[in-house]
Formats: C-alpha cells, structure tokens, sequence
C-alpha cells in the first residue's frame, strides 16, 4: 500500500510526520555507538583508534550527554550482528535517554521478514544499517534480495542509514533511485577526504543524492576523517557549508559519532562546534538541525 502501517506507533508514516510543537530546545545525538569491547568482534577498532580499545556503555554517554546539554540519542550498530542489535534494544529499554535505535539484520537472508517482524514488535527500533563502506564493491546494491530487503523495511516504516565513503556515492544513488519512497540517511556527509583537502567529486555526488527528497544527512564523523591531531574548525566548515546548502536545515542532523569521535576529538568540543556553525540560522532552523530533523526521520 502507498503509505505503510507505523507498528510502533498504529498510524500512517510519512516524510511530514516531525510534530513542530515539539520543544525547540530538544536536542538529539542521531548518531552513537555502545560496546563492550573485544577485540574480535571489534576488529575494525585498528592501531589509529586504540584510544578506544574499551567499553564504552550508557552510564559513560549520559556522563557527557549532561555537560553537553543533550536530551536524547539514536544508538547506532557497531557490529553486524543481531545478537548487538538485541542486546541495543535492551538497553534502550532500561534506558529512557536513548530515544531510538538503528540496527542491523541480514537484507538478504530468507528469513528477514521473520526477523523484521521480531524486531519491529520493540519500539525503539528506527532503523537499519549495513556497512556498505567495508563491501569491496558495488554489487551489494544491484543485488536483487538486497533491494528486496530495503522494500521490506518500508512495509514497516524503518529508516535506512547509507554508512559510505565518498567514491560509493554514484552506487548510493542508484539504491535511493530504486527506492523513491523509503527513508534513507547519510552517515558521516559520506566521508569526504578532509584529510587530503579535497571537495571533489564528493561535493557533485552529494549533491546530486541531496536532490532526492527521502535522503536526510548526518553531521557527524567529520574529525576522523581530518587528521585526527591537527584538524581546526576552518578545515572542516566548508564541507558543513556544502551539505547545509545542499539538504538544507530540514534534512540536516546532529551526531557525534561517540565514541569513535573521541580518537580526534572530545564530545563536548564537537557539540561547540556544531552549535557555532548553526549561529547563523534561524531559532527553528538550529533547531531542525539539534532536533527535529532526528525526531522526523527516525520518528523519535
């Protein structure tokens, strides 16, 4: 049917849903990660990132969630696992800051809609997310079970969380042009190479995807893709600058990519930053950014 059943919330979904009688100090963290760390199941947590060879759980977050002024957050899969998708579930039930939870189930498996219908009777669940960084092309995205499971996710209103770097954005495009009425969201304004200094093509491909109007896009994992040491503010600003002309205030959101963030750069410091970036705006416009974007896409 044209608009799918929200079952967690028993009514229509649609890309208007955000409530802008909302208050407008909410502010929501869309993106962050918990772990109980080992190093094989976190193996992608290399030599450059030992800093955060630990754990890193809910007591440790709402620590510098209230330095920040943070109200709420969107816990993200870390492992492509449903053992942690369970286990982030279950933490945000004991937990009432974290307001949603993106998580992880096999697109492809035959068993996905049992799976689906498993994880979609808890209620923090807002979304989905493979590593599609880490696939060795782009194959994954032609597959036909894949998108078959992207269908799938529409049937029960979950977002989608596009985990790129920026040479996969043409193949990015392509999956969004497949899917013109599901909720996808941008991690980390798709790598850019701050590191290397350069807007190209990144700057065309992204945006070329912000044209379609069910892809929202996260400010988030920016400082790790700089030089973890010496990366300032004026680095990074003109790659904020290109997103928020392009997605513009309705479709941009706060995240700071904890603790992942933390190898280059402390979570009270990313939230300055963000928050001085966004001076320039309107009070509604700031907050759709801190806030309502999150609230809308990921339903919150």
């Amino acid at each position: 049917m044209d608009t799918p059943l929200d079952l967690h919330h028993g009514i229509p979904y649609s890309l208007t849903s955000w409530d802008a009688a909302m208050p407008e100090s909410v502010t929501i963290d869309a993106h962050h990660h918990f772990w109980r760390y080992d190093p094989e199941e976190y193996g992608w947590i290399g030599d450059s990132l030992k800093k955060i060879r630990r754990d890193f759980l809910p007591e440790d977050l709402e620590r510098e969630m209230a330095s920040a002024g943070v109200d709420g957050v969107v816990s993200v899969q870390a492992r492509q696992s449903l053992v942690e998708t369970r286990w982030l579930m279950d933490l945000a039930a004991r937990n009432d800051f974290i307001r949603g939870v993106v998580g992880w189930v096999d697109l492809r498996s035959p068993r996905l809609e049992s799976d689906l219908e498993s994880l979609a009777t808890m209620r923090k669940l807002k979304g989905i997310r493979h590593g599609l960084q880490s696939e060795p092309d782009d194959a994954l995205v032609e597959c036909d079970d894949f998108n078959r499971g992207i269908r799938a996710l529409k049937r029960i209103s979950l977002a989608y969380d596009l985990l790129v770097v920026e040479h996969q954005l043409p193949a990015a495009i392509r999956l969004v042009d497949r899917h013109p009425e599901q909720v996808f969201i941008l991690d980390h304004i798709a790598k850019p190479r701050i590191r290397d200094g350069l807007m190209e093509p990144w700057q065309t491909h992204v945006r070329d995807l912000a044209r379609r109007p069910n892809v929202f896009c996260k400010l988030s994992g920016m400082v790790t893709e700089a030089d973890f040491l010496s990366w300032t503010g004026e680095q990074l600003r003109p790659y904020f600058e290109i997103v928020l002309d392009a997605f513009g205030p309705q479709r941009l959101m706060f995240g700071s990519d904890w603790p992942v963030c933390l190898v280059a750069c402390g979570y009270q410091r990313w939230r300055d930053l963000v928050f001085g970036w966004l001076t320039n705006l309107s009070t509604d416009e700031q907050a759709r950014v801190l806030g309502g974007t999150a609230i809308e896409a990921y339903r919150l």
